[in-house]
């Protein structure tokens, strides 16, 4: 799994790439973690994730409670096929806003929407 890290002022922007499973979250979780600070916006970048799992799924609610407990809020880009499935059947897509792509995400900030 790769991670990349881009804070855009209050927003931190994390893009995965690979697998999000149990050999990896630990890793993920204290790279987000690390950069949370200062942050009311949390924004996942999915869409070069080809495999996510329970622990993955554990992971992202785990950093959705870190950004709420902030007063902050989370968004989660381009989940798709089985990532966008295993998404679904967790039930993270009622308490966090799934959008297809960036440009998605962007416009319903725009609109007040996000």
């Amino acid at each position: 799994m790769q991670i990349e890290l881009e804070k855009q002022g209050a927003i931190l922007w994390v893009t995965i790439t690979g697998e999000i499973d149990l050999l990896e979250t630990e890793r993920l979780r204290r790279s987000v973690d690390s950069q949370l600070t200062g942050c009311t916006h949390l924004v996942l970048d999915l869409t070069r994730v080809d495999f996510i799992d329970s622990s993955g799924v554990g992971s992202i609610i785990g950093r959705y409670r870190r950004i709420r407990e902030q007063g902050g809020d989370m968004a989660i880009v381009g989940a798709e096929g089985g990532v966008e499935k295993v998404l679904a059947f967790s039930g993270i897509r009622n308490i966090v806003p799934l959008y297809p792509d960036r440009m998605s995400l962007s416009f319903a900030y725009r609109q007040g929407k996000a």
